[in-house]
C-alpha cells in the first residue's frame, strides 16, 4: 500500500509539473508573438523616419559648399582654410556662388517667387543666411613679465566668463555690436571651445551684390580681429520633392594659437512629418507603439508586483527595464519635437526677410531619431531572451553566461595595461602626432592598433627611441598576449558546455522542442500526419521486437531498469525541474546499472 501511494504521488507531481511546464511554453509562446509583432511595428516606425534622400541631399549640398575651390586657387575651399584671408576669399567666393542661384544656366528666369534663391534649383532658401562670430576680451591671460616689452596684448581661449561684451569697430550697425541671444538653440560643441549663443550678429541680404559688397566692408574695416574665436554661418533650405528641410551650419574657430580650425553641419530633416498617405500609416505605426508601450508597462508592473525582489536577479528584466525606460524618453521626445514644431514652425516660415532659426528643430529631431535608434537596438537584442529554441544559440547563452566572471577579472588587468599604455603615448606623441593629441584619441587610437589600422612612420618621427618600444610591446604584450588569453577563456568554456551538452545537461524548457510539437498535433488534429505512439507503446514495441530477436525476458528486464536508471539520473543531476519529485538514486539501482552496462547498446535502442 505504501509503494502504491509513492508512485501514486510521483505521478500525480509529474502530472503538475508536466502542466506548469506546458502552461509556461504557452504564455512564453503569446509573449513572443507579441513581442515580434511589436519589433515589425518599431522595424517600420523608424525605417518611415528615415530615407536615402536625406544622405544624397547632405553629400550635394556639403559638396557645394565645403570642396568647390576658390576661382584660380584650386587648393583653397572651406575645408582647407588656415588664415583669415583665405577665409574672406571662401566668403566673397564659393560660399556666395553657391548661395544665390536666381536663374537657369542660360541666363533665363526659372520662376516668379520674388526675391528668393533656389539652390540646385530644387532647393529653397529659407529666411536670409546669418554670419555670427564670438569674441574673447583683451587681458583674458597673461604675459609673463620677460615678453611684456615685446607684446602687451593677451586674449586666452573661449569661456564665457571672457566673452568681449562690448563694441567695437565701427559702432553704427548691429554686426558691431554684440546682441544677446533670442532664440532656444542650444550651445554649440567645437573643437576647442563650447560656445554659447548671441554675439556680433549681422544677416546677409536677398540681393548677391548688396552682400558682396557687405563682405567687402567687414574685411576692409577688420571685422574679424585678434579677439576672435569664433565665427559661425547659418542658414536653412527646403526641397519639396522629397519633403525635406537642410539645416545647415559652417563653423570656423580661432584658437589662441592661431590659424582656423573648419568644421560643419548638415542636418537633413522630415519636419513636416504627415503630408502623404505612407506618413498616416507611419503615424498609426506611432500610435500602436504607445499601445505596446502600455501593454509591456502594465505586464512588468505586475511582476514587479508578484516577485518583488526577486524580479531584479534576472538580467533579461533590467533589459526589460531599459528598454521600456528608452521607449518613454522616445515618445516623450516625440511629443515634444511635435509641439515645438506646431509652435514655431508656422512663425519661421513667414519670416522670409528674416534669418529664421531652424536649428533648434533639427537639433531636437536629431536627438530624438538617436534615442529610437538606440531603442531598436536593445529590441533586437532582447531576442535572445527566447533563444532556448536553438541548441547552437543556447550555447553560446550558456558559454557567455558561465564566463562572465573571468571575463569581468581578465577586463580589469587589460584595461590598466590599456590605459597605461594610453597615457604613455598622449605624454610622448601628444605634440607631434594627432592620433594621441588628447588622451580620448590616444585610446582610439590603440583600439586601431589592435584592428591594424596605424600610423607607426609617425611614432617613430616623434620619438625614434620610445616610439619603437611602445609599439612593439604594445603589440607583444595587447595583441598577442592579452587577446589571446581572452580568446582562451571563450574557447575553454565554450568547450566544456558543449561537453555538458553531449552527455545531456541542457536546458529542460526547449521552446523550439515545444513549437514542433505543437505543430505536429495540429496536423495530426487536422488528420494530415498520423498520431505518433507514446514512449510506453514505444518500449513495449520494442521490447517485443527484441524477444522476437532471440533476447530473452531477463535481458530485456535489465535494459528497461538500465533505461530508468540512466533518465533517473538526468534528472536527479541535470533536470531544473523541483528536485524534491524525485526519489534518489538507491545503491542497489546503481548496482543494478554498472551489472547492466554491457547491455547500453540495446538501452540506447530503446532509447530512440
Amino acid at each position: 500500500m505504501a509503494e502504491a501511494s509513492r508512485w501514486h504521488r510521483g505521478g500525480a507531481a509529474k502530472h503538475v509539473l508536466h502542466y506548469r511546464k506546458e502552461v509556461e511554453i504557452r504564455t512564453t509562446l503569446q509573449e513572443l508573438l507579441l513581442y515580434f509583432i511589436f519589433l515589425i511595428n518599431l522595424c517600420i516606425l523608424t525605417f518611415g523616419m528615415v530615407n536615402p534622400h536625406m544622405y544624397y541631399l547632405n553629400k550635394v549640398m556639403s559638396s557645394l559648399f565645403l570642396d568647390t575651390s576658390v576661382p584660380g586657387e584650386e587648393r583653397t575651399n572651406f575645408k582647407s582654410i588656415r588664415s583669415i584671408t583665405d577665409f574672406w576669399k571662401f566668403m566673397e567666393g564659393p560660399f556666395l556662388e553657391g548661395l544665390y542661384w536666381d536663374s537657369w544656366y542660360n541666363n533665363q528666369k526659372l520662376y516668379n517667387l520674388k526675391n528668393t534663391s533656389r539652390i540646385y534649383y530644387e532647393n529653397i532658401l529659407l529666411g536670409v543666411p546669418r554670419v555670427r562670430q564670438l569674441k574673447v576680451r583683451n587681458s583674458t591671460c597673461k604675459v609673463y613679465s620677460s615678453f611684456q616689452s615685446l607684446m602687451d596684448e593677451c586674449y586666452g581661449k573661449y569661456t564665457s566668463a571672457n566673452e568681449d561684451l562690448s563694441d567695437f569697430g565701427l559702432k553704427h550697425d548691429t554686426e558691431w555690436k554684440y546682441s544677446t541671444s533670442n532664440t532656444n538653440s542650444p550651445w554649440h560643441w567645437g573643437f576647442v571651445g563650447v560656445y554659447r549663443n548671441g554675439g556680433y550678429i549681422f544677416t546677409l541680404s536677398k540681393s548677391k551684390s548688396e552682400t558682396k559688397n557687405k563682405f567687402i566692408d567687414l574685411r576692409l574695416n577688420s571685422w574679424i580681429t585678434r579677439g576672435t574665436r569664433v565665427v559661425f554661418i547659418d542658414f536653412s533650405l527646403y526641397n519639396a520633392n522629397v519633403n525635406l528641410f537642410c539645416i545647415i551650419r559652417l563653423v570656423a574657430e580661432f584658437p589662441a594659437t592661431g590659424g582656423i580650425i573648419t568644421s560643419w553641419q548638415f542636418y537633413s530633416v522630415k519636419l513636416l512629418r504627415y503630408v502623404s498617405y505612407y506618413d498616416y500609416f507611419i503615424a498609426s505605426c506611432e500610435i500602436t507603439f504607445c499601445i505596446f508601450l502600455f501593454v509591456f508597462t502594465t505586464q512588468e508592473a505586475k511582476k514587479i508586483r508578484e516577485f518583488k525582489s526577486a524580479y531584479f536577479k534576472s538580467i533579461w528584466n533590467w533589459l526589460e527595464l531599459l528598454l521600456l525606460l528608452l521607449c518613454l524618453v522616445a515618445v516623450s521626445f516625440n511629443t515634444y519635437c511635435n509641439i515645438q514644431i506646431f509652435l514655431l514652425l508656422g512663425h519661421l516660415l513667414k519670416s522670409t526677410e528674416k534669418y529664421s532659426d531652424f536649428y533648434f528643430l533639427a537639433y531636437w529631431h536629431i536627438y530624438y531619431n538617436n534615442i529610437i535608434a538606440i531603442t531598436i537596438f536593445f529590441a533586437w537584442i532582447k531576442i535572445f531572451k527566447f533563444i532556448s529554441f536553438n541548441k547552437t544559440m543556447s550555447q553560446l547563452s550558456s558559454t557567455l553566461s558561465r564566463c562572465i566572471k573571468d571575463i569581468v577579472g581578465f577586463a580589469i588587468m587589460f584595461f590598466i595595461i590599456f590605459f597605461a599604455y594610453a597615457q604613455l603615448g598622449f605624454l610622448v606623441f601628444g605634440s607631434q602626432v594627432d592620433d594621441f593629441s588628447t588622451f580620448q584619441n590616444s585610446i582610439f587610437a590603440q583600439f586601431r592598433i589592435v584592428l591594424g589600422d596605424f600610423n607607426f612612420a609617425g611614432i617613430q618621427q616623434a620619438n625614434r627611441i620610445l616610439g619603437p618600444i611602445y609599439f612593439i610591446t604594445f603589440i607583444f604584450f595587447v595583441f598577442f598576449v592579452l587577446l589571446n588569453m581572452f580568446l582562451a577563456i571563450i574557447n575553454d568554456t565554450y568547450s566544456e558546455v558543449k561537453a555538458d551538452y553531449s552527455i545531456g545537461r541542457r536546458p529542460d524548457f526547449e521552446l523550439g522542442e515545444m513549437i514542433k510539437k505543437s505543430y505536429t498535433n495540429a496536423l495530426e488534429k487536422l488528420k494530415l500526419k498520423k498520431a505518433e505512439k507514446d514512449e510506453d507503446e514505444k518500449t513495449k514495441d520494442l521490447a517485443e521486437q527484441a524477444r522476437r530477436e532471440g533476447f530473452d525476458e531477463n535481458e530485456i528486464q535489465r535494459a528497461e531498469k538500465m533505461k530508468t536508471w540512466k533518465e533517473r539520473l538526468e534528472k536527479k543531476y541535470y533536470s531544473t525541474e523541483i528536485q524534491d519529485d524525485y526519489q534518489p538514486v538507491t545503491q542497489q539501482e546503481f548496482g543494478d546499472g554498472i551489472t547492466t552496462k554491457y547491455k547500453m547498446r540495446f538501452s540506447e535502442c530503446l532509447t530512440k
